[in-house]
């Protein structure tokens, strides 16, 4: 007797083990599309360099310009 309840115990637990658990799930993908503001360009060192040197120049320029017209 014994033996028979074993026997079922383990044969109930090797095909309870066995199961597949069913669990549905849903993947929703949604596209979205971000729009990004333009960065404000900022000049480096070199840029702001250049800008007075090239006013200066140009002042130089029309000075001389200006010298010849006279």
């Amino acid at each position: 007797m014994k033996k028979f309840l074993v026997l079922i115990s383990i044969v109930s637990i090797a095909l309870g083990s066995c199961r597949e658990n069913k669990t549905e799930t849903k993947e929703v993908v949604r596209e979205v599309k971000v729009e990004k503001e333009a960065p404000e360009k900022r000049e480096g060192i070199l840029e702001r360099t250049a800008k007075k040197v090239d006013n200066k120049v140009n002042d130089k320029i029309d000075e001389k310009i200006n010298e010849i017209d006279d």
